[in-house]
């Protein structure tokens, strides 16, 4: 039996009786992140009891999208199921057969929601698309409504600017790559940056990262419950009340990723994400002796000091008014 035919998929869905929105949630799509799992399973269970009922449209849940990584509990399987999604007609690596069968699945709906947690401490935040754009990388038409559910969810600080940094990042891969070969070259290619919101959009629908906490803190399944009621009440799935907009809102924009060079590569210190830098100050020092400094005031996100070699190693943000 091969590696592929080890695991099996499964998603579960509910139809109300009257016309809706076509939602999807997904858990597990890194392996290591329980919280979106956790959650899910908690709603199902309540959907079944008869203690929430659907009435407008269809939900679909996956409650492990990534069932390798989640049976080893790590980030991945074989590769980074959030990076570079998209259909094969060749998989090689397991999450090429979880694309090929979520892919079709994202796009048989029109909503997303993703539940995510991260490496080290820090507060849980959503990840939104891009402005309205007719633009090559990321065309899209719905930030009104993204930014209308993503103030809903519970959490009041988000996070912009994701493929447009991760676009970035590929130019620089791209000339270390001449200079100095390392690590994995397929993340060389502004595409390897797509994972399910990416490829949402990229489908004509929308959807929202959102992060709810550290890996093992026990508030992030709570985070990604709540979330996930606040989205169905708000998209009209389930009669409740609709749920108010978070009073207090930071919202704070993507703008360099610094990848790994090294595994002699060591941060300054146990950074957690957004903490706050200033102008000068160090943030980590490479194998070879060189020193990275922030250039400007601003913070650090997605902070991962075992990061392998060739990938990201964090993000630079500063604040922005969008929200």
């Amino acid at each position: 039996m091969s590696h592929a035919e080890r695991y099996h998929f499964q998603s579960i869905s509910f139809s109300g009786l009257q016309s809706g929105k076509r939602l999807i949630v997904l858990g597990g799509v890194h392996g290591n992140e329980p919280c979106g799992t956790q959650a899910i399973r908690r709603i199902v269970k309540q959907l079944e009891d008869g203690d929430i009922a659907i009435s407008h449209g269809t939900v679909t849940f996956v409650p492990v999208t990534n069932p390798k990584a989640a049976h080893y509990y790590r980030r991945s399987g074989d590769r980074n199921l959030n990076r570079h999604l998209q259909p094969t007609a060749d998989p090689a690596e397991f999450e090429d057969h979880v694309a090929n069968w979520l892919c079709p699945l994202l796009s048989a709906h029109e909503v997303l929601l993703d539940l995510h947690s991260f490496h080290t401490d820090g507060q849980p935040f959503a990840m939104l698309g891009p402005k309205n754009n007719q633009g090559a990388l990321e065309p899209f038409k719905f930030d009104a409504e993204e930014e209308s559910l993503a103030r809903r969810l519970g959490v009041n600080r988000f996070v912009d600017g994701w493929l447009d940094t991760y676009a970035i990042g590929v130019k620089r891969r791209l000339q270390q790559a001449v200079e100095q070969p390392v690590g994995n070259s397929s993340n060389s290619d502004a595409c390897y940056g797509i994972g399910t919101t990416e490829y949402m959009r990229s489908q004509g629908g929308y959807g929202l990262t959102l992060e709810c906490g550290q890996h093992e803190d026990p508030a992030a399944p709570e985070i990604a419950y709540q979330a996930i009621l606040n989205t169905l009440a708000w998209l009209g799935c389930i009669d409740a009340p609709t749920p108010d907009e978070v009073p207090e809102r930071e919202t704070l924009r993507l703008f360099e990723v610094v990848d790994r060079i090294d595994a002699g590569d060591r941060l300054a210190k146990n950074w957690a994400s957004f903490d706050q830098l200033q102008a000068g100050e160090l943030i980590g020092t490479r194998a070879n002796g060189e020193q990275l400094l922030a250039q400007e005031a601003g913070y650090i996100v997605f902070p991962n000091p075992n990061a392998e070699p060739g990938n990201e190693w964090f993000y630079l943000a500063k604040s922005t008014s969008r929200v």
